[in-house]
């Protein structure tokens, strides 16, 4: 799957990847997909959970080793 942007989040915990999210997500447009890498073990939760409050689609969550990528649609 293709994506608009990325936004590197490895090393850093709870509640950072999310917080990064959600500022980066506010200047993409809706429908647009932001990927995500992290490699802190609370984002398996807290991402799904963010996107499910926030009106976003989380399209893939990919393993890629030592970290994951999420890929999140934006809502309107």
């Amino acid at each position: 799957m293709t994506y608009d942007d990325t936004l590197d989040a490895l090393g850093l915990l709870c509640p950072l990847p999310v917080l990064k999210a959600r500022k980066r997500l506010k200047s993409m447009s809706a429908g647009q997909v932001l990927c995500i890498k992290a490699d802190d073990p609370a984002a398996v939760i807290d991402i799904p959970h963010f996107c499910n409050e926030a009106g976003h689609t989380l399209e893939a969550s990919i393993p890629e080793g030592a970290y994951m990528e999420y890929l999140i649609r934006k809502g309107s």
